[in-house]
C-alpha cells in the first residue's frame, strides 16, 4: 500500500536479491579475507570477481581503474581530499585549488573542511559561471604541472539536472578552464545520484575519482561504497595513515611503513566489508535480470518524470494560478540532460508557499513517501529558491537547522518538497501522487478545466528473458508517448477526499481563527479554568483522564514513563501502529500499579516502584533524538502487548536510577543552567489546548465532514495534559506564561501538529481531512495547543492539579510565538 518515490534517497531492494544472497551465505562459508586459509581465500577470490564486476558495470577495465571500497560515497569524497597531492600556499611552485560547483552535496563541499587546514584554497564555481569559462591558459602557462581539482556532479541530486559529461575531458585537455590558473587538472565526478537509473561509460569519460554508493542502485547493501580511481593518478595518492591489510611490512618499534602494492589494499583500512561485498555480486545478477540494464532502466525512469512533471506543471487553480513551482532547469524533454528527479513546491491559490512540512504530513496519510527539505545540498536550494546568505544565517539564528521541519521563515520557503523515481516504480505510482496533489488542493470545477499536452507513458513489452514484474511494471527498452490526455485523474479525485475553496462564511473563519483575539493586557473578563486533565503513562497509547493529579519534577507523575518498542528497541508510535490507541492504560496510586487494558484480551498489571533490581537491564533508548536510560518490563507484558498488536514488541519504561540522565534543554524562556527534566515527551512536560479553540475549529471541521465530529473525540485527537475553558478562541497563543495555584509555567512556543491528529483515538481509523481542515482553519499552519515547562519543584512534596482550578496567564510583549527548535517534528505522542 506505499508509494515510494525517494528513490535518490535510496533505491529498495527486490526479494530476489535477498534470497540470493542469503541462499549464498548458507551454502559457502566466508572468512575474514586477511587469513590464508580456504574460507578466507574463497572470501578473497569473490571480493575480487566483485571488483571486475563493478568495473564490467561502468564499461571500464582494472586496466584503467582500481575500485577502493568505502563505506560509502562520503567517505569515498573524505579519503580524495586527505590523499589528493594538494600543493599548499606559501611554496615556491603554484599552488594548488579545489575548485566545486555549487550544486554540489554537502560531502563535496565539506572537503574544503581538510584541504582548509592544508593551507589549499577552495573555489566555488556557480554552473553558469563554467558554462562561460571556455578560454585557454597561454601556452607558456600549460607546461605547469600543480594539481588542482575540480569536483561537479553527474546528476544533480536536488532537481535531476544532469552536467554534460564532456566536461571531465574538456577540463583535463585544459579547453575549459574553472578558473584561470596554471596547473593540471583532474576531475571528480560525483556520480551517486546519476548511477542510480543511469548508465555511465568510464570507457569513454574518464574521470579521476567517481565516488558511489551501492544502496543509491541496488537498496541493499547499505554502508558500502567505491571510489573508482584512475590508474594514472593513482600512484601520486599520499596516505599517511595505515591500518590492518594495508601494510606490507612495518616496525612498532621505530618509524617504518611499507605499504601494499595494490593500490585497493593500500587505501583499505582493516577488514573490508566482505559480505556485504559479496551482496554486491547479487545485486547486479539481479538488476540485470529484472530490468535489462541500465539504458533500460534510464529510459523507464525518465518517462515516468516526464509524464509527472507535464501534469504537475499544467495543474492551475480555478483562478489560474499554479497549483506547484517546480524548480528546474531542463523542460524534461531529453533523458541525457534531465533524471528521473522532480522538486517542487505547493502553492496556494494567492502563490504563497506551503510549508513542505505539511505537504510530508498529507502524503504520509495517502502513504505516500518523499522527501523533503534542502536535500544535503545548500547550494542548489539557494539557487532555486532564491536564499541569500544572509537568509541562511537569519533562519539559523530562528532555529533553523539542516534536516528539521521548520519549512517557512517570515513567510519564505526554506526547503522543498523532492519526488524520484527508481527501476521498480510503476505508471500507477505516479499516478497516486498526482492523484494525491489533485484531491488535497484542487476542487471538482478545478481538475475539469482540460489539461493540455498531458500524456500517459506507453511502455513496449520487455523481452520475456528480463520479466519479473507485473505487466503494469514492465520496463521497456523504447518508451513512446500515446497523445492520449489525461482523463482518469480527474474522476478519480472525486472519490479521494477534494480539498474544497472556502466559502465566505470559511473564510471569516479563517480570518477569525488567524487574528489575534487577545489585548495586550487581558484584565478581568470571565475566569480561565481547568476543564479536563489528562495524563498517558504509555507514550502513544490510550489517555488516562483524572480529575486531579500530583505534580512531578518531569511533568505528571508517572505521565509518558513507559513506552512500546520493535524487536529492534525502536520506539513505536501511532504514526507507525495506530491500533496503541486502543491500549488504554489507567495508574492506581493506592495500589501502586499500572493497569493495562484493551479490547479482547484480559487486563494485565505493571508495578509502579522502579524495577531496577538485578533481573533489570538498564540501556539506552532514543526518544526524538534524545538518549534516555530504559529497563524492559518483562516477558510477561511483552507477550500480552505482541498478541494483541500482532507483532513483536516491548514495553520499556524511564529508568530513574541515575539523576544525571535528565536532559539539558536550553529552551526558550527558560535559563540555559536550569536542568529541565522529561519523561518520554518529544518537546516539553506538558501540552496545554484550550477548549474554545476547539469549538472554533470544530466549527470548521464540520462543515467538511460528511458526520459531525463530537467535541470529545476532536479534544482526544489532539492529546493534551491541559484542557482549559478560555473565553476567547487561540488565546492561549498570546501567554508568556501560567499560574495554576503554586505551579508556574512558562510557555515554550505552540504545537506543530502532524498526522496523529487524524486519528480516532476510539477506534483508531484514519480521517485524513482533520490535518487538511486544521491547515485551511489556521491559514496553512498546522500549529494548535502550545507547550509547557515548569521549573523544577522547591519543595520536595509534589503539587497537585486539579480540574476547576484557576488559570491566571501573563501575556507576551511579542505577538508572535515561536515554535520551539528542534530537528524532530512535533507531535504530542
Amino acid at each position: 500500500g506505499i508509494t515510494y518515490l525517494d528513490h535518490a534517497g535510496s533505491a529498495l531492494f527486490p526479494e530476489s536479491l535477498l534470497k540470493a544472497f542469503t541462499d549464498d551465505l548458507r551454502n559457502n562459508v566466508y572468512g575474514n579475507p586477511h587469513s590464508q586459509n580456504i574460507s578466507s581465500k574463497l572470501t578473497h577470490d569473490t571480493i575480487e570477481h566483485v571488483r571486475y564486476r563493478i568495473l564490467q558495470h561502468f564499461h571500464t577495465t582494472a586496466e584503467d581503474y582500481t575500485v577502493i571500497f568505502t563505506s560509502g560515497c562520503t567517505a569515498a569524497l573524505k579519503l580524495i581530499a586527505e590523499s589528493f597531492p594538494w600543493i599548499p600556499e606559501g611554496t615556491k611552485q603554484p599552488s594548488s585549488r579545489f575548485c566545486y560547483l555549487t550544486d554540489s552535496h554537502t560531502s563535496v563541499v565539506g572537503m574544503r573542511g581538510i584541504t582548509a587546514p592544508m593551507n589549499v584554497l577552495s573555489v566555488p564555481i556557480k554552473p553558469k559561471e563554467i558554462l562561460l569559462a571556455k578560454s585557454r591558459l597561454p601556452a607558456e602557462e600549460q607546461n605547469c604541472t600543480t594539481p588542482h581539482l575540480f569536483s561537479y556532479p553527474a546528476q544533480s541530486n536536488f532537481s535531476g539536472t544532469k552536467y554534460p559529461l564532456s566536461w571531465i575531458q574538456d577540463i583535463k585537455s585544459g579547453k575549459l578552464c574553472p578558473i584561470k590558473i596554471p596547473g593540471k587538472w583532474f576531475v571528480l565526478l560525483d556520480a551517486a545520484s546519476y548511477v542510480s537509473s543511469s548508465p555511465l561509460d568510464l570507457g569513454v569519460h574518464q574521470a579521476d575519482f567517481i565516488p558511489i554508493s551501492f544502496y543509491k542502485i541496488f537498496g541493499f547493501p547499505t554502508g558500502l561504497g567505491a571510489l573508482l580511481v584512475n590508474n594514472r593518478i593513482a600512484p601520486l595518492l599520499r596516505k599517511t595513515y595505515f591500518g590492518g591489510g594495508t601494510a606490507a611490512a612495518y616496525l612498532a618499534g621505530e618509524d617504518f611503513y611499507f605499504p601494499r602494492k595494490s593500490i585497493a589494499e593500500r587505501f583499505e583500512d582493516g577488514t573490508v566489508s566482505f559480505l556485504d561485498i559479496i551482496a554486491l555480486k547479487h545485486g547486479f545478477d539481479v538488476l540485470e535480470k529484472l530490468t535489462g540494464g541500465m539504458e533500460k532502466i534510464k529510459q523507464h525512469t525518465f518517462a515516468l518524470a516526464h509524464y509527472t512533471y507535464t501534469v504537475l506543471s499544467n495543474l492551475k487553480y480555478a483562478n489560474g494560478a499554479p497549483v506547484v513551482r517546480i524548480y528546474s532547469d531542463t523542460d524534461f524533454s531529453n533523458p541525457d540532460v534531465q533524471g528521473p528527479i522532480i522538486n517542487f513546491n505547493v502553492l496556494d491559490e494567492n502563490g504563497d508557499v506551503l510549508g513542505f512540512s505539511q505537504v510530508d504530513s498529507m502524503a504520509s496519510l495517502h502513504n505516500i513517501h518523499v522527501r523533503t527539505g534542502c536535500f544535503c545540498n545548500t547550494g542548489a536550494c539557494q539557487m532555486h529558491l532564491d536564499i541569500s546568505n544572509e537568509d541562511i544565517q537569519r533562519n539559523l539564528q530562528a532555529g533553523h537547522v539542516c534536516g528539521d521541519n521548520i519549512d517557512l521563515v517570515d513567510g519564505r520557503p526554506t526547503g522543498s518538497v523532492r519526488i524520484s523515481f527508481g527501476y521498480m516504480s510503476s505508471f500507477e505510482d505516479a499516478q497516486t501522487f498526482l492523484n494525491f496533489i489533485i484531491a488535497t488542493r484542487l476542487s471538482k470545477s478545478d481538475t475539469e478545466i482540460p489539461l493540455q499536452t498531458v500524456t500517459k507513458p506507453m511502455t513496449e513489452p520487455v523481452p520475456d528473458e528480463h520479466l519479473s514484474f507485473n505487466s503494469a511494471d514492465k520496463l521497456s527498452p523504447v518508451l513512446q508517448i500515446s497523445d492520449r490526455e489525461l482523463s482518469n485523474i480527474s474522476s478519480e479525485a472525486e472519490t479521494t477526499g477534494r480539498w474544497q475553496p472556502p466559502e465566505p462564511e470559511a473564510e471569516s473563519i479563517r480570518a477569525a481563527v488567524s487574528e489575534t483575539a487577545v489585548p495586550t493586557c487581558r484584565k478581568g473578563g470571565k475566569p480561565i479554568t481547568i476543564a479536563k486533565i489528562y495524563l498517558y503513562p504509555i507514550k502513544s497509547c490510550s489517555a488516562f483522564e483524572v480529575t486531579e493529579w500530583p505534580v512531578g519534577n518531569q511533568g505528571l507523575l508517572y505521565d509518558r514513563n513507559w513506552m512500546v518498542v520493535n524487536q529492534n528497541g525502536v520506539c513505536m508510535t501511532q504514526k507507525q501502529e495506530p491500533r496503541l490507541c486502543l491500549v488504554n492504560p489507567s495508574i492506581d496510586l493506592k495500589q501502586k500499579i499500572m493497569v493495562i487494558q484493551a479490547e479482547g484480551v484480559d487486563p494485565i498489571s505493571v508495578p509502579l516502584e522502579d524495577n531496577t533490581g538485578k533481573e533489570a537491564v538498564i540501556c539506552e533508548s532514543k526518544v526524538c533524538s534524545h538518549r534516555v536510560k530504559t529497563y524492559d518490563c518483562g516477558e510477561r507484558v511483552a507477550g500480552w502487548l505482541s498478541t494483541f498488536l500482532g507483532r513483536p514488541c516491548r514495553l520499556i519504561r524511564q529508568s530513574s536510577d541515575v539523576k544525571s540522565k535528565s536532559h539539558q534543554r536550553n529552551t526558550k524562556g527558560l535559563s540555559s543552567a536550569t536542568n529541565i527534566s522529561l519523561s518520554l515527551v518529544n518537546e516539553a512536560q506538558y501540552l496545554l489546548i484550550n477548549v474554545a479553540s476547539i469549538l472554533q475549529l470544530k466549527e470548521h471541521i464540520s462543515a467538511r465532514l460528511k458526520e459531525p465530529l463530537e467535541i470529545e473525540e476532536l479534544i482526544r485527537r489532539f492529546r493534551a495534559n491541559i484542557v482549559v475553558s478560555a473565553p476567547e478562541s487561540f488565546e492561549e497563543e498570546e501567554w508568556a506564561e501560567i499560574s495554576i495555584g503554586a505551579l508556574q509555567f512558562q510557555v515554550v512556543g505552540p504545537c506543530s501538529r502532524c498526522q496523529i491528529i487524524c486519528i480516532d483515538q476510539q477506534s483508531g481509523e484514519r480521517n485524513k481531512e482533520i490535518l487538511q481542515s486544521l491547515s485551511a482553519a489556521r491559514g496553512r499552519k498546522t500549529n494548535f495547543g502550545i507547550y509547557l515547562m515548569n521549573q523544577p519543584l522547591l519543595s520536595s512534596f509534589s503539587d497537585i492539579l486539579s480540574v476547576g482550578s484557576q488559570v491566571l496567564p501573563v501575556l507576551k510583549e511579542n505577538t508572535e510565538i515561536q515554535p520551539p527548535t528542534s530537528s524532530e517534528e512535533k507531535c504530542s505522542g
